[in-house]
């Protein structure tokens, strides 16, 4: 409810990427000793430590501003995962270009932060902060009028807030400097706009003809180490390890409801229902039994499940509906009342902070004389900066703008929908004390109250314990070598997950408990793991099958992985040899063809910036090979992606010469679009020169 306080999602978020939004494109992960020493340290950049406290506080407030988003609900492991990482490349992004800015000079002097907050043309971040919810502009006035009372009558909170934001305006403009630089470093020549003009509209038109691999059985395909190797070796730059990973086999053993749950908890809310038609305290009945602690107000239509939606605003006052299947749970609802009621109201407050008034009758005493003012006549603005507590909606004469059923507190929310446009209520919430006018009420809709129960359908008792004795049992007969044997004679489906990260906490989608990843990050290649693992609906044994370092993987991590491309090298040594033989002494792609017993076909207009050929796949040696031959001869066996090639060039079409404006558009294109790469280009440099730690694993 209050001005900054509604804006804190918004500056924490700024803070860390306002740099990282033209800098990073990529997601940061690096690898880390997990054995780090500082057991206070969450990582470190270049020496910089990363303390627990500063970053868990850092996730706390994304982890609440991910909550906000999704209306208040409590946050999966997958999301507070995702709020880790998102805060971890923030401070890796930020430390990384804070090190790098003050290495070449770069700074924000005292004036030019002045002219960034209050100059004609302020920071973008200063204009959000302020802008009037009503016009949608920004206004200066209640800038001035925040730095004003900043000055008076700050509180620590205001202060705190108003650091944080001209730090943000600080990286904000040191980002843009650094921007700057390398923008300014960048050049593109005519002769490189008109090669790349070439490669866009330069056309050929060609015939092909295509030995595919799968013209060869795999089975008739024997592969040697050599073989191996010999891929490895001319793909070394494909098996590099940004981070220490795991390949983890894996049995999960299934716990979800049965049949028989579903049944369980359909029985078990058709009694609740009965129950419900004849209790006398519905809003008590809900709270005590409901799963979901439904707000027991007017509901508007769209805002519960559409199962009740379609029938709750339809049926009469004291009619108990359902049970309907929502989402996994059972839902009933008994309708108590229905009314008509604005569909937002616009209203302004003076916030009492009953402690500071010595007590709840002292703050309700006050707030009634304050109303007296109002309604004699007394203007709400200047009360509202004089009294209110809630700094952020004071510094705008109380205004909390225009805002929908549900966005406040019940108590709040039943005064300004119940109430008439002019009234100035008293109300007492978990906030404080307030003093509301109702400025305007706006639309009329139906609205409900109804007191809603739901059944969440869970597993009971005998599925939980059959699944556990399952997983129990392959655990207690499996060893290092026996697990795959183990799992096929217990009828269970056995996987492995490669390259699993550190921060993972899923294996091939499968959500597993964050215990289970530290385990295989400080275990032994090929141990079995140390017990059952279990999380709300499945149960998860493991074992850790391969250890792969940061860097450059040795070929033996990486075999496995390779073996389709290693047999289409040997397959194409062997149709080259077939395409070589029989190109020898053609002199056209049409006796090529006949010696191979397949038809030439027939390509046009096919370009070298979009090196598709037409129905078959992407093929860069190929299309590059057609642009760099000449016409009506056939070429030399190419190996592709899709098998072996002999081509011929029937012609090319040239496009029309450019002239020199188009030129010069062509390189102002091909600017925007190398400063654009830049960016990612020079922050991966940083980063790979960079020495990052990483021991999140051992907090989250």
């Amino acid at each position: 409810m209050t001005f900054l306080r509604n804006r804190a999602g918004l500056i924490v978020t700024v803070i860390g990427i306002a740099i990282v939004a033209f800098l990073l494109g990529d997601v940061v992960r690096t690898g880390a000793p997990f054995w780090a020493s500082n057991q206070n340290q969450v990582g470190s950049i270049n020496g910089e430590t990363i303390s627990y406290n500063d970053f868990n506080a850092q996730v706390d407030q994304t982890s609440a501003m991910f909550q906000q988003q999704m209306g208040g609900g409590s946050l999966t492991p997958q999301m507070k995962n995702y709020a880790v990482q998102q805060v971890w490349n923030q401070f890796v992004t930020k430390e990384i270009l804070k090190q790098e800015v003050e290495k070449i000079g770069l700074t924000v002097g005292k004036d030019e932060l002045n002219t960034l907050v209050s100059g004609p043309n302020p920071s973008y971040q200063i204009v959000q902060a302020f802008t009037n919810p009503q016009t949608g502009q920004f206004d200066k006035a209640q800038l001035n009028m925040f730095i004003g009372q900043l000055s008076s009558a700050g509180t620590p909170e205001m202060h705190q807030q108003w650091e944080m934001l001209l730090e943000s305006v600080r990286d904000e403009r040191i980002g843009t400097k650094y921007t700057n630089l390398v923008n300014n470093s960048l050049f593109v020549t005519s002769l490189e706009a008109n090669d790349d003009y070439l490669q866009r509209n330069k056309l050929a038109n060609f015939k092909y003809v295509l030995l595919d691999y799968s013209s060869i059985k795999d089975a008739d395909v024997k592969l040697t180490d050599a073989d191996y190797k010999e891929y490895y070796d001319e793909n070394k730059n494909a098996f590099k390890n940004p981070e220490e990973s795991r390949s983890i086999e894996y049995v999960v053993v299934d716990g979800r409801p049965t049949q028989k749950d579903t049944v369980a908890t359909l029985s078990a809310i058709e009694k609740l229902k009965a129950d419900l038609i004849a209790s006398t305290n519905d809003s008590l009945f809900a709270s005590i039994n409901s799963d979901t602690k439904y707000p027991y107000t007017y509901l508007k239509k769209g805002q519960v499940s559409p199962a009740l939606d379609s029938v709750l605003f339809t049926a009469a006052v004291g009619t108990t509906v359902g049970p309907y299947l929502s989402n996994g749970a059972y839902e009933i609802a008994k309708i108590k009342d229905a009314t008509f009621s604005p569909d937002s109201v616009k209203a302004s407050h003076i916030l009492l902070n009953p402690t500071a008034e010595g007590g709840i009758d002292k703050a309700k005493a006050k707030a009634d004389s304050i109303k007296s003012l109002l309604v004699k006549g007394e203007s709400f603005a200047p009360l509202a900066i004089q009294f209110s507590q809630d700094q952020g909606s004071k510094v705008n004469g109380g205004e909390l703008g225009t805002f929908a059923r549900g966005r406040m507190v019940p108590e709040f929310d039943k005064a300004v929908f119940e109430g008439k446009t002019g009234d100035v209520l008293v109300v007492n919430t978990q906030f404080g004390v307030h003093i509301i006018k109702i400025e305007n009420q706006i639309g009329n809709s139906k609205v409900v109250k109804a007191a809603i129960v739901d059944k969440a359908i869970t597993s009971g008792k005998e599925t939980i314990d059959a699944a556990y004795a399952k997983a129990n049992n392959f655990f207690t007969a499996i060893n290092k070598d026996n697990f795959k044997e183990q799992a096929a004679k217990q009828g269970l489906k056995e996987a492995t997950a490669k390259r699993v990260l550190a921060m993972d906490n899923t294996l091939d989608g499968n959500e597993v408990p964050r215990e289970l990843i530290r385990w295989a990050f400080e275990a032994k290649k090929g141990e079995v793991a140390d017990k059952v693992y279990e999380t709300d609906h499945t149960f998860v044994v493991a074992r850790l099958v391969d250890i792969q370092p940061k860097g450059s993987l040795p070929l033996e991590s990486v075999k496995a992985d390779i073996e389709t491309p290693v047999r289409n090298l040997v397959k194409a040594r062997q149709l080259k040899e077939k395409a070589e033989a029989a190109v020898k002494g053609a002199s056209s792609i049409d006796q090529v063809g006949q010696k191979l017993g397949k038809a030439p076909i027939q390509v046009e207009n096919v370009v070298l910036a979009n090196p598709v050929i037409p129905g078959v796949a992407l093929e860069n040696a190929v299309v590059g090979t057609v642009f760099g031959l000449q016409p009506n001869k056939p070429s030399a066996a190419i190996k592709g992606n899709q098998g072996v090639y002999v081509v011929q060039v029937n012609g090319f079409v040239n496009p029309k010469n450019q002239i020199d404006s188009e030129v010069k558009a062509q390189q102002k294109q091909l600017m925007a679009s190398k400063a654009q790469r830049a960016w990612n280009s020079i922050f991966k440099a940083l980063q790979d020169k960079a020495k990052i730690d990483d021991n999140r694993i051992r907090f989250f």
